[in-house]
């Protein structure tokens, strides 16, 4: 910690799990008394750091993709000096979405294909003035110089990687579909409960997850997660059917609206039956600003 700011200077928190072979996972955050920005409310803190956030890599011999660039240049910087470090001449990016906690080490990786699907490059573009200008900026906001429509096969050395554009969480969500059943699912899916961004969207989001499922994933890992589960190898496909839960629930709020009331325990109590995800305290406050969104 820097005694001048009291803030943890960014990727000192940092962990490098390898949660399946090929697969390596830049974790950082659920440190209780750490921050890394600032003390008023922001984006680093707040929406990543706070909730514990992972952004992936696939290395093949000379060739790795990235799945997100992390929530600052620092972060990306161990990502690509770890890849380099670990053999890795050719780099590829994949952007999950297009929100800052995601985007932000996109400098780092300027010189290398930064793929998206269109929407994505077009929320971008629309939000680049607001994430520049944010606390903390992203500045320059570098944007995705590969787009794809629906799904993009890709080979990363002897690894296939399949993309598919999913509406969850936000209109432009990419999933990457690795041999195996491996699911790199991005803010598709959360533990303990995902975080509403489109509260207007929540029924598409619901039809998306049944989309979902049917990729057939064995196993999945979130950006958002418990780190103990993902460095065991991530999370089996009721996690799932427990964000179905909680949106299912979401949707009933204007009908029911005594159940904005309930703490997070009692109105996912379905969620948490499926044994899928955890509890865990900061997501109290993500909770009641789900339940504010969708009630407008």
């Amino acid at each position: 910690m820097s005694s001048a700011t009291g803030l943890a200077p960014l990727g000192s928190t940092l962990r490098v799990l390898e949660p399946a072979p090929h697969v390596l996972a830049f974790y950082d955050g659920r440190v209780p008394g750490v921050r890394l920005h600032g003390a008023q409310e922001n984006w680093l803190d707040d929406g990543a750091y706070a909730l514990g956030i992972a952004s992936y890599a696939v290395l093949d011999g000379e060739e790795a993709l990235v799945y997100d660039t992390h929530v600052s240049l620092a972060h990306a910087r161990i990502i690509r000096e770890t890849l380099e470090t670990r053999g890795a001449r050719r780099i590829r990016v994949v952007l999950s979405h297009w929100h800052d906690d995601h985007v932000a080490g996109n400098e780092v990786f300027s010189d290398c294909e930064i793929i998206a699907n269109r929407e994505t490059a077009a929320l971008l573009a629309v939000h680049r003035a607001r994430l520049e200008a944010g606390a903390p900026p992203i500045c320059p906001l570098i944007l995705p110089n590969l787009l794809f429509e629906q799904r993009l096969q890709l080979n990363i050395g002897s690894v296939p990687v399949m993309l598919f554009h999913m509406d969850i969480h936000s209109r432009d969500g990419t999933v990457a579909l690795l041999p195996n059943g491996l699911l790199l699912a991005g803010d598709t899916l959360e533990d303990p409960i995902t975080y509403v961004d489109e509260p207007d969207r929540l029924a598409i989001h619901l039809e998306g997850l049944e989309r979902l499922a049917a990729l057939g994933a064995t196993r999945i890992l979130p950006n958002h997660g418990t780190p103990e589960v993902i460095a065991g190898g991530g999370y089996g496909p009721a996690l799932i059917t427990a964000t179905r839960l909680y949106v299912q629930q979401l949707l009933r709020l204007k009908a029911e609206p005594e159940l904005a009331g309930l703490d997070l325990r009692t109105f996912a109590k379905a969620a948490f039956a499926t044994g899928a995800v955890t509890y865990f305290e900061p997501y109290e406050a993500v909770h009641r600003r789900n339940v504010a969104a969708v009630l407008g």
